[in-house]
């Protein structure tokens, strides 16, 4: 990046009186040094991507690497290709690479299962720990904002076990202070909150739980891949996230794992598949964990979707997570500021916070109206998503959204805006997805 370019854009950021312009838009993308990443994926002529925080682009490289594992590796290699083409050890293949991305160290991270089946597994290891050290700790604290099904795995969990564990939900990241205590057993929170975007100090927040000591899981889900993540040197406990949003893994793609070294061996999961014993092909009858992170491996992997994940990681590995966090700020300053320059008046009111610490890559509007406005921007080509209640929520992926992107996006919501056309009754279809 050059430093015209943060020159340029600090002094707009600094200076929200002074107009903003396509051309000065313009100029921007001409001193971004990440823009030609945009290439390697394969976008729709016209459409303007903004819902990457939910599911990502196509790389252009993923349908050659599904060809790939589909005609010769399945195709005509056959069940040699566990041996041959390495699908045994991909799960931790895939996890070093995105280890890369998170601050772990190697063998640290799988990819696995669901980031639900994921939680499972890391709460069940969390509350196992802490239940050896002291089994008094009856209370898991989680955000009453996480996302939805982080609370319905906990309490499917608690329900399980039925040892008398108790769920206390938060309102705010500082209740936190004041609500955990010496009878809590773990903490669960979203790195970066799914409808805010409100982003978790993950190291002061380690420090304070392991102060009451507690333990703690994040969800990455709406962070890895958008904003820089240093697990290990945050000294975090564990970690669970998905591939299919920033990461541009593919609908559905299997989720992350991270554990730190210091648990991997510190407990045998419940969901104690064949892929994570220790000697899967003695077909013993018994079960035998793994000693490292193959242990939170369970059954056979999706190898086709897997595969594809690769397309993605490689292309945040062409560069480094501060300075796509570097575009992500600069593209969401621009964002918000251009909707309070253009469409001041229309009832719009941002809920993300405008502290760059406290920032994820999305940027999220209230209006009584969100739904349809929403479904008229994805008429109009561009594309966000809604979340109840009343939320527009629009993503900023660095890796393929430019300046004018920005631009032209809040041009289209001002034209929906003044013109009312979100009031037509097409728009106010609810799809079973939104």
């Amino acid at each position: 990046m050059s430093s015209n370019y943060s020159v340029h854009y600090s002094f707009f950021k600094l200076n929200l009186r002074k107009m903003i312009t396509l051309e000065q838009c313009q100029q921007w993308d001409a001193a971004d040094t990440l823009a030609s990443l945009k290439n390697q994926f394969e976008l729709p002529q016209g459409i303007i991507y903004l819902d990457g925080n939910s599911l990502g682009a196509k790389p252009k490289q993923a349908a050659e690497r599904a060809q790939a594992v589909i005609n010769q590796q399945w195709g005509t290699d056959l069940i040699n290709s566990w041996n041959k083409a390495g699908w045994w050890d991909l799960p931790v293949r895939l996890g070093n690479k995105i280890g890369r991305l998170i601050g772990a160290q190697e063998n640290e991270t799988v990819v696995t299962d669901t980031t639900s089946l994921n939680l499972f597994k890391v709460l069940a290891a969390a509350v196992h720990i802490q239940q050896n050290n002291d089994n008094s700790r009856k209370v898991i604290i989680a955000e009453r904002d996480s996302f939805p099904t982080d609370i319905y795995m906990i309490e499917g969990f608690m329900a399980l076990i039925n040892q008398g564990y108790q769920l206390h939900l938060i309102d705010t990241p500082a209740d936190l202070a004041t609500s955990i205590n010496q009878h809590t057993a773990v903490v669960v929170l979203s790195h970066v909150n799914y409808r805010t975007g409100y982003l978790h100090d993950m190291a002061a927040t380690n420090e304070l739980v392991h102060a009451h000591g507690a333990l703690l899981i994040w969800d990455l889900c709406h962070s890895i891949g958008a904003v820089p993540i240093d697990l290990n040197g945050s000294n975090s406990d564990f970690a669970i996230g998905c591939t299919y949003k920033y990461l541009n893994g593919g609908p559905g793609a299997p989720a992350m794992l991270w554990v730190h070294e210091r648990y991997q061996t510190a407990f045998s999961q419940p969901l104690s598949g064949w892929w994570g014993h220790a000697k899967p092909f003695d077909m013993a009858v018994n079960y035998t964990p793994a000693d490292n992170i193959r242990r939170y491996l369970c059954g056979t992997q999706p190898i086709v979707s897997m595969s594809l994940i690769e397309s993605g990681i490689d292309i945040f590995l062409q560069t480094d997570m501060h300075a796509l966090r570097r575009k992500s700020l600069q593209l969401t300053d621009l964002l918000i500021a251009l909707t309070e320059q253009e469409c001041a008046g229309f009832d719009l009111t941002l809920i993300t916070p405008r502290k760059h610490a406290q920032r994820g890559s999305h940027v999220s509007l209230r209006h009584p109206h969100g739904y349809a406005i929403v479904q008229a921007l994805i008429a109009r080509g561009v594309i966000g998503d809604y979340r109840e209640p009343e939320v527009i929520r629009l993503g900023v992926t660095p890796l393929y959204l430019s300046h004018v992107d920005i631009w032209q996006a809040v041009q289209h919501l001002k034209q929906v805006l003044l013109n009312q056309e979100w009031a037509q009754p097409q728009f106010h279809t609810r799809g079973q997805v939104t």
